[in-house]
């Protein structure tokens, strides 16, 4: 039997966020962490806020366009503005193939020189890369407003092992 593939050691954040404008606020924290080449994967279920959180990401990275859920266009690209990366915001759920199905996308944009964030994900693009943030978004037990949200984010791989994660919970 072969041995397991060595990785590091997952680099973990769990978060509180009580409104939608605090998940915006934690996707422009999040920006500045991200470089060009990162994978996102976004899990979370309908009305969670992944787009709220994309959307907070793109104005961080200084994108253009306004960033919506990608559900009917299976993904969407954003130019930089300035001389960031572009922000690839692609929505997996129709994605059955995974990754080879996103070549066939033909996104005219570098994904290495790309931030990816990828919805509904799991299962999907784990191969893209060994390195790549998780971020689970679940609804709060017990919460009546609708409003908070726990945040989960692991970093895995040895792009994130060193990465300032705790900076998000500012």
């Amino acid at each position: 039997m072969e041995a397991p593939h060595h990785q590091a050691p997952a680099n973990t954040l769990k978060i509180t966020v009580n409104s939608p404008g605090q998940m915006g606020e934690l996707g422009r924290r999040l920006a500045k962490l991200l470089r060009p080449g990162d994978l996102v994967m976004l899990t979370g279920e309908l009305g969670a806020g992944k787009t709220t959180l994309t959307r907070g990401l793109g104005e961080g990275l200084d994108v253009r366009g306004a960033v919506t859920s990608p559900t009917f266009v299976i993904a969407r690209v954003h130019p930089p503005l300035g001389a960031g990366p572009a922000l690839v915001h692609v929505d997996a759920y129709r994605l059955g193939g995974g990754l080879d199905e996103m070549e066939d996308l033909d996104l005219d944009v570098s994904l290495p020189d790309s931030v990816i964030v990828v919805e509904w994900g799991d299962g999907k693009v784990e191969e893209l890369s060994d390195d790549r943030l998780r971020v689970v978004i679940d609804r709060a037990v017990g919460d009546t407003t609708d409003e908070v949200r726990e945040v989960t984010l692991t970093g895995l791989g040895a792009r994130w092992a060193d990465a300032d994660l705790a900076s998000l919970a500012a």
